[in-house]
């Protein structure tokens, strides 16, 4: 057995919250105890993203198939436009999302990535447009897209309320933010050396797991699902072994110090299973990062009265996180950046449908998912 082995138990892929707090304060502290060097931990940080690959059906990495990316119906804004995005992750599924850009700037430009939380809207709720459109005000090409399942994708099979059933929903969503990742290294005039993500919720869960797997995001900031003892409550998340395999386990707040040393900002609140964070889960990170002597690279914002959500309270140190990291310029405010209706941002039109090629339904998927991945 390995030295990482802690007591089986916990988390099953049945998605509830799988540890008490107190479990969760106990296995930190479990983990510590034996990271006591930046080579330990490094090689504690190796397991974690080979677990994170193995239990999400991704190792080795997939060869991956041409993106066929359709960028069209740009519209212009005050200080930045918004184009419609449809491309391929992998032969006949497909992704949907906006292009965020800056106008009026030099390049290089920064890039993020901004996937949303558990909305049925997807990319189209109010506040990740408000998000996207701010970022890109401020000097930022970014990139939103939908969660499977949500927003325009909709390839997949669904139960009668309306919850996917796709068991290797996890992998594909991760394989998703990484394709997402590529699309967006492939424009014009981005800086591949100034890449952030930032996510809330289930989508808190893909930047952390994103950045843990893949150093090309470089500011990675999670938001409200950092946590010791809850791993997430969607197949997106958590119905995958990510957590534990083969002579290993971990949980969340570990995989999100595997970014360490690259600048990160961890943002909670107290209403939630975050609401431990100043206490059990971020000390736990800037001990991470104390290994490389970046105790300072790693930041917190904790919403002490604030919910589950990424809220304006929320957004704006996020913003002053990029301003200092990433070289965005400051602005006022949000009250440039312009809600859109929905229909203006749909990828998938009369004009721009998807081809005769796209995969229908979980079995095609599981096809074409086992074509791609060997599994």
């Amino acid at each position: 057995m390995s030295e990482w082995t802690v007591k089986p138990g916990g988390h099953r892929g049945s998605g509830k919250q799988h540890l008490t707090e107190e479990e969760g304060r106990r296995r930190l502290e479990t983990y510590g105890a034996r990271c006591s060097t930046r080579q330990e931990w490094e090689a504690r940080a190796g397991a974690i993203r080979e677990g994170i690959q193995k239990g999400a059906e991704l190792y080795p990495w997939p060869a991956k198939t041409p993106l066929n990316p359709a960028v069209h119906s740009r519209r212009d804004h005050a200080g930045y436009t918004v184009e419609n995005v449809v491309f391929e992750s992998l032969p006949g599924h497909f992704v949907t999302g906006n292009l965020y850009r800056p106008q009026d700037a030099g390049t290089p430009l920064p890039g993020i990535l901004s996937p949303h939380g558990h909305a049925r809207v997807g990319r189209f709720e109010d506040h990740g447009q408000i998000r996207a459109a701010t970022l890109a005000r401020m000097g930022a090409i970014v990139f939103a897209w939908d969660m499977v399942g949500y927003g325009e994708s909709r390839q997949l099979n669904a139960d009668e309320e309306g919850r996917l059933t796709f068991p290797k929903l996890m992998g594909l969503h991760l394989w998703n933010s990484l394709r997402s990742l590529d699309f967006l290294l492939s424009l014009d005039g981005i800086d591949p050396d100034r890449i952030g993500m930032t996510g809330e919720s289930g989508d808190g869960s893909q930047t952390f797991f994103a950045a843990a797997v893949d150093d090309r995001i470089r500011f990675p900031v999670p938001v409200v699902q950092v946590s010791a003892h809850f791993y997430g409550g969607c197949l997106c998340e958590s119905g995958m072994p990510i957590h534990e395999g083969d002579g290993y386990q971990t949980v969340n707040a570990e995989i999100a110090a595997a970014a360490a040393p690259r600048p990160q900002m961890i943002v909670s609140d107290g209403a939630d299973w975050t609401k431990n964070v100043p206490d059990v889960e971020f000390p736990y990170i800037r001990n991470v990062y104390n290994l490389y002597g970046a105790a300072d690279d790693v930041e917190l914002f904790h919403d002490a009265e604030g919910k589950h959500d990424y809220n304006a309270v929320k957004r704006a140190p996020v913003y002053d996180f990029f301003i200092r990291r990433m070289g965005l310029r400051a602005i006022p405010d949000e009250s440039g950046s312009i809600l859109e209706p929905h229909e203006a941002l749909r990828a998938i039109t009369e004009n721009h449908p998807l081809p005769g090629h796209a995969l229908r339904g979980d079995d095609q998927m599981a096809r074409a998912w086992a074509e791609l991945t060997g599994n």
